[in-house]
Order: structure tokens, then sequence, then C-alpha cells
């Protein structure tokens, strides 16, 4: 029989999973899967939270079975209504999924890569069971992420992921940055941040070319998404030390959201969130981009970040 020695205090971000090649580092954490800190050649690349405190702002984290928010916290599936917890009441909606804040178990780790694994348990307001698996690795390229996530229950279960990286201006002020997005399509939102509607881009939205952070406020997705000639679609933030840190997602994704921070009282404008999603805010309710993964069935999604 073994105790646990009452002494020791865990982390808050749990065990700390760190991986190198070259001049990329990255810490993975144990709770929420959450890169916690990833930087080239000593620069940062994300904004990175300490060890021993909660992140600040989901700060890399997994955001699944749904990303962003969810109308009163609830959905409905073959007719039977199912409630969440709303965990952003003060807009009546459940945000960012319930992979965010658990202990993900280690599976596989070597100096460059690192592979953790969540099992979803059935729940209440949650009947659904899934295992994830996500593995990171740093090459010369960057920061390369895979997730997958297989159906292991009895139900449809309706699905939907993203990611919450926030990258950092490397100590500028976000006014004296940059931002360059591939998409062409803004999604409109009502006070609550819920999806209204879709719009060409135009004006502060239309960020096709690399356009002054200053003055902007931006808490908003983008879909139509365009690509490179490697199939990847890129949210970047020039600063002004020169370099560019930046996020691409593969043709698994097809929706951004991207945030300034402005109205994060204890995260006033520190980074810019580029979070590649697979679906936007209460998919589960209008059924846009909305997966439906049946017993057995697997999703997988991949995308990963670099500095320019």
């Amino acid at each position: 029989m073994t105790t646990s020695d009452p002494t020791t205090v865990p982390a808050p971000s749990g065990t700390q999973h760190v991986i190198s090649h070259g001049q990329h580092r990255a810490v993975v954490a144990e709770v929420g899967a959450m890169v916690r800190e990833y930087t080239v050649g000593g620069r940062d690349v994300f904004v990175p939270f300490a060890q021993d405190e909660v992140a600040p702002v989901f700060n890399g984290a997994v955001l699944l079975p749904w990303p962003n928010r969810l109308r009163d916290g609830a959905y409905a599936v073959d007719g039977t209504r199912y409630e969440l917890a709303q965990s952003e009441p003060e807009r009546g909606n459940a945000l960012h999924g319930l992979a965010c804040w658990v202990r993900w178990s280690l599976v596989e780790a070597t100096t460059d890569a690192v592979t953790l694994e969540l099992a979803l348990p059935a729940q209440k307001g949650w009947p659904f069971q899934l295992v994830s698996q996500a593995r990171y690795s740093l090459s010369d390229a960057g920061l390369d992420v895979t997730l997958t996530t297989r159906n292991v229950g009895a139900g449809t279960a309706p699905y939907g992921v993203g990611f919450h990286p926030w990258l950092s201006p490397g100590g500028a002020s976000l006014d004296a940055c940059t931002v360059r997005l591939d998409a062409t399509t803004h999604v409109t939102v009502d006070e609550r941040l819920l999806p209204t509607g879709t719009e060409p881009v135009a004006g502060a939205f239309d960020l096709r070319t690399e356009r002054s952070l200053a003055g902007l406020d931006l808490d908003d997705a983008w879909v139509d998404v365009t690509r490179d000639g490697d199939g990847l679609s890129w949210c970047r933030l020039g600063c002004p030390d020169g370099r560019t840190p930046a996020v691409w997602m593969d043709a698994s994704m097809e929706t951004w959201q991207v945030c300034s921070a402005n109205h994060i009282p204890h995260f006033p404008r520190a980074g810019l969130a580029a979070e590649p999603m697979s679906c936007v805010a209460d998919a589960f309710n209008t059924g846009e981009r909305l997966v439906r993964l049946a017993p057995g069935e697997r999703h997988v999604v991949r995308w990963g970040a670099t500095l320019l």
C-alpha cells in the first residue's frame, strides 16, 4: 500500500513535459495538455505562464468537445436536451469545452516529441465517451501538433475542437505590432459573442494583408480561409523586433478565432490569440461545420507554430 506525501503540493499546471530541437523548446503541461511555453532561440513564440499558476487565459489549451462558446450551456441530440455548466456566466455561455482543466496522461515521450491522452468520461450534460491523443513535436520547421479523437461510447457525439495559443509580441506593445490572417469571410456576433451570420471581410476585419493592431479590438472568428502552396492557412503577428510569431493549420480545420484581449482585465492586450478551430462558436446548436462522431469513428486535426 502506498500513500501520497501530504507535504508535496503538485503544481497547478501538473507535470511538465519538456521537448526541444535545435533552438526550439516547448513545455507541455499535464493539465489541459497546454503548451505552457514555446520559444525559439530564447524568444517567446507563445505568451508563457508560470508552472505554479493556473493558466490565465486558456494558454495553449486543447478545446474539446467544443471550442469557443455554447449558448446557455445547452444543446440537443436526437431530440434530447442536455445542459452543461455556464462557465462564462456573465454571457450565459459554456466556454471552451471540458478538457482544459483536467490532467492528461503521458503516452510517449522522446527528446523532441510528447504524446498525451485524455479519456473524457460521460458526465452530467455530456453522455458521450471520447479518447483524445495530442502529439506535440519539434523540428527545424517549428512546433507541430496532431490531435486524434475517437468515440469509444455507444452514441453519436457532437464534436468540435480548437486550440488556444497566444502569440507573444516579444515585450512590445500590441499596438506596435501588425496582424495578417488568411481568411476572406468574417463571422458576425451578438452581444454574447455568439454567431449571427457572416460577411465578406472589410474594414477592420480585412486582415488579408498586414495591418497595424493599433486601435483594433478583436474577439472574432473568420471562415473561408485561404491557403499557401503547402495547403496551410496562417495567422501572423509582426513585431517591432523584426520577428513574426505565427500559427498555421492544415486542411483539417477551416476556422480562425483571433482575440486581442482588450476586455480581459488581468491580461489586457498582452498577446494575440490565434486559435485554429474546426467550427465556430455554438456549433452544437447551429450545426455549422459540426462533426458528428459515430461510435468507433475518429477525427484528426493538425496545426503548428513557428517564429518567422
